[in-house]
């Protein structure tokens, strides 16, 4: 069995409301990510592990038979962060060293999230 091997981390982004966002991430699950709200309302996001989030079943355990919520969970997110605030949410990894590797962002500002991977190939100019 091979095993995926990820590090994930975040810039660290204030929120509007950060009992909302604390409660929006419990009702939530990130693996073995972990997650912190400051008392300033700074949220960031980090482990090692890839980010992908679980709606929370009433037992806390993710719910596998909802399917990954990821960007369901930062679009409600992205209505928490204040003005200019930018979260950047990196990721990457690998199985054994085989094709692909694994590398994903996601940024969330200004109301709204981005994705990008290593799937996008732009011309080398010059």
């Amino acid at each position: 069995m091979a095993t995926l091997q990820a590090a994930t981390t975040s810039t660290g982004a204030i929120v509007s409301d950060a009992q909302t966002v604390r409660e929006l991430c419990e009702s939530h699950c990130f693996g073995t990510l972990n997650w912190e709200v400051t008392e300033d309302g700074e949220l960031t996001i980090w482990g090692d592990d890839d980010f992908e989030v679980y709606k929370a079943r009433e037992d806390g355990l993710p719910d596998y038979d909802g399917g990954i919520v990821t960007h369901e969970f930062l679009r409600t997110l992205a209505d928490y962060l204040e003005l200019d605030e930018v979260l950047d949410i990196q990721t990457a990894g690998f199985t054994k060293c085989r094709f692909p590797v694994l590398a994903k962002r996601y940024v969330v500002r200004d109301g709204e999230v981005f994705h990008a991977d290593l799937r996008s190939l732009e011309p080398i100019e010059g």
